[in-house]
C-alpha cells in the first residue's frame, strides 16, 4: 500500500499531467507493528519514536502526551527515550523538526522546474493541498506548536533552515511566471506561501466543525478532488495578469 506521502504527491502531479509523477519519500512505520523485541540500532528506535510521539503529541498535545505511552508502544524505556532526546519538550521539539523534514524533503521532488511556471504553481498548490489532507498529524502538530506561540520552534535552528527551500521554490515559481508575463507584479513569496499554506490547512483544522454546521461530507472523494481543483484555480487565477 502506498504511503500517504506517496498518494500526496501523486494526486499533485495529476493536476499537472504533462510532467513525471514525482518520487515520495517513505515514512518510518509505526513501531507498534514490529516484531517483539528490539535490535541494538540506534537510528532505527530513533525513527521509531519519533514516529509515535508525533501520533501522541499531536493527538494530546505537549502537555497531555505521556513519554510512558511513547515507551510502551516503541518498545523502549522512559530512560531510553531521555537519552536520546534529553526531556519530554526536547523529544516534541525533534518531532516538529521531523515533521517539517518530511514535508521539505518531498517538495524538492517536485520537479517544478520542469514545468511551465503556470504548471509549476498548480503542481505545488495541489501537492500543499494533498499533503495536509493525508497528513493531519502535521497541521495538528503546527496548530500545537501555536496554542504555545511558537516557543518550541524558536528553539530549533534547523526548522529556520528547513522553510528556506519552501519560500525560495515558491519564490522562483513566480519570478519565472514574471518574466514570461504571465503573473502580475508585486507579489511578495512569503505571503504567497501563507495564502497557499491556509487554503490547505483549512481544509484539516477546521473540517469537522465545518462538515457539521454546513452538512457537507468533506472526505468524500468527489468533494476533495473539487475542494482540491477550487483552491489551486483561486491561486493561479490570483497570480494571474
Amino acid at each position: 500500500m502506498p504511503s500517504r506521502e506517496a498518494a500526496a504527491a501523486a494526486a499533485a502531479a495529476a493536476a499537472s499531467p504533462a510532467a513525471p509523477a514525482p518520487a515520495a519519500k517513505a515514512r518510518p512505520r509505526r513501531a507498534a507493528a514490529a516484531a517483539p523485541g528490539r535490535t541494538n540500532d540506534p537510528e532505527r528506535t530513533m525513527a521509531d519514536i519519533l514516529e509515535v510521539a508525533t501520533h501522541e503529541f499531536s493527538e494530546k498535545g505537549l502537555a497531555g502526551a505521556r513519554i510512558d505511552v511513547i515507551a510502551d508502544a516503541t518498545r523502549t524505556s522512559k530512560r531510553m527515550i531521555y537519552y536520546y532526546f534529553g526531556s519530554k519538550e526536547g523529544l516534541y521539539v525533534a518531532v516538529l523538526e521531523e515533521a517539517y523534514r518530511r514535508i521539505r524533503s518531498i517538495e524538492t521532488d517536485l520537479q517544478l522546474d520542469d514545468l511551465g511556471p503556470v504548471e509549476a504553481l498548480r503542481r505545488l498548490v495541489a501537492f500543499t493541498v494533498d499533503y495536509q489532507l493525508a497528513n493531519p498529524d502535521f497541521v495538528r502538530l503546527v496548530m500545537t506548536e501555536n496554542i504555545h506561540r511558537g516557543e518550541y520552534i524558536a528553539r530549533s535552528k534547523a526548522i529556520q533552515k528547513l522553510n528556506v527551500p519552501a519560500i525560495d521554490a515558491v519564490r522562483k515559481v513566480y519570478e519565472r511566471g514574471l518574466a514570461e508575463g504571465v503573473f502580475r507584479a508585486g507579489i511578495d513569496a512569503v505571503d504567497l506561501h501563507m495564502s497557499i499554506s491556509a487554503l490547505s490547512v483549512f481544509n484539516v483544522a477546521n473540517k469537522h466543525t465545518f462538515a457539521l454546521i454546513f452538512k457537507r461530507d468533506l472526505d468524500a472523494p468527489e468533494a476533495i478532488a473539487a475542494r482540491r481543483e477550487s483552491i489551486v484555480e483561486m491561486v493561479v487565477r490570483f497570480l494571474r495578469k
